[in-house]
């Protein structure tokens, strides 16, 4: 039997277009409030005619600002270039090597390195799970969407809200209200609203100094939490390691990463007992491969940050795949968003990752550089 023959593309254009859509539930956190969501839409075009998507969501507005020439100019250097994963990853890090790896740097290297996975995949007509080597399938996911820092009856109410949009048996809270009584408060009057076997995961948005993380995080301790995620600011992993030594509740970081390095150090120094990489700081489908064979010959859990579709087609093929975090803040451009039923993301059984844009939504909410 003859193996199939796949020819290589050859990249003609990166298209990088920005748009800012509105919150249905706000951001608030310790750290910021954020109303509007931006995001960059990525279309790589190739000669033969197969295009590969993906999308960065870089928090701030003003990001997209620097974001998107960076993305034209790889365009404009990658122009003829034969679609090989690795290698233009490689290639567009190479090119910023003055500017750092790290930062803005790494989200552009990440976004062109998404859509070039969706179009080799796209081109040979598999999901992209199955080009990596897995199945199609479902991926356990927990709800994201929502329970900021608001009053506790509040989101007892939306917390039963978040548990039915999908079936869901884990929901994430956000902590780090001025007084530590009343995240205790929000978290008993979540557990009562969605019973015992819910479970919690709470974050706290890098929003604590060290004495007062060794404080806080000690009094909700005996709660009954999946994890206590970024407590200190995501640099200081001295003080992650104590506090994962201090604590028996699982210390979760790992959305600011940049590359599997980051993920290696955290990992040497016991700074965490779980990881959870961000796609556009990891450094796309190619950061995370790397990054999850680290995590699985450490024995270490690892979770998505955003991104749910590349996360779900990654997770099937991760050694240690954990939760999936499930925020459908970008559903409004997308087609034909991915379905949540019984707590499980489902793949889409299509080329690549499944992403086409709603044009009309686009159209409506494109930002002006």
């Amino acid at each position: 039997m003859t193996a199939p023959q796949f020819e290589p593309l050859t990249i003609r254009e990166i298209e990088a277009r920005p748009v800012v859509l509105k919150l249905q539930r706000p951001v608030v956190a310790r750290i910021a409030t954020i109303e509007e969501w931006p995001l960059i839409l990525i279309d790589l075009h190739t000669e033969e005619g197969v295009t590969g998507r993906s999308y960065l969501e870089p928090y701030v507005v003003k990001s997209m600002r620097y974001l998107v020439p960076a993305l034209r100019d790889l365009s404009t250097l990658l122009k003829g270039r034969k679609l090989a994963p690795y290698e233009l990853f490689g290639a567009a890090q190479k090119s910023l090597h003055f500017v750092g790896y790290g930062g803005l740097s790494m989200i552009a290297v990440a976004g062109l390195d998404m859509a070039v996975w969706d179009a080799v995949a796209r081109a040979a007509g598999m999901p992209l799970c199955c080009l990596l080597g897995g199945t199609v399938g479902p991926v356990k996911a927990y709800n994201s969407n929502g329970l900021w820092l608001r009053r506790p009856e509040e989101l007892a109410e939306e917390a039963v809200e978040l548990r039915d949009e999908g079936g869901f048996s884990g929901l994430k809270l956000r902590m780090g209200r001025d007084r530590p009584e009343d995240d205790i408060r929000t978290v008993e009057a979540v557990r009562k609203a969605v019973g015992d076997d819910m479970h919690l995961m709470i974050d706290f948005n890098q929003g604590l100094d060290m004495a007062e993380a060794m404080r806080r995080c000690d009094l909700i301790d005996d709660l009954g939490l999946d994890w206590i995620e970024e407590p200190v600011v995501y640099d200081n992993l001295e003080g992650f390691a104590r506090l994962a030594a201090q604590l028996k509740t699982p210390i979760q970081i790992g959305e600011n990463f940049y590359g599997p390095r980051d993920l290696h150090l955290a990992l040497q120094m016991k700074a965490c007992d779980l990881v959870m990489p961000d796609f556009m700081r990891i450094g796309g489908v190619t950061g995370w491969m790397r990054a999850a064979a680290i995590a699985g010959a450490c024995g270490v859990p690892m979770s998505t940050h955003l991104y749910p579709e590349v996360g779900a087609h990654v997770m099937r093929v991760t050694e240690t795949a954990h939760w999936l975090e499930w925020q459908s803040w970008a559903d409004p451009v997308l087609q034909k968003p991915y379905e949540i039923r019984e707590s499980h993301l489902h793949i889409l059984d299509t080329p690549g990752i499944g992403l086409e844009w709603d044009e009309e939504v686009v159209a409506a909410h494109r930002f002006e550089l």
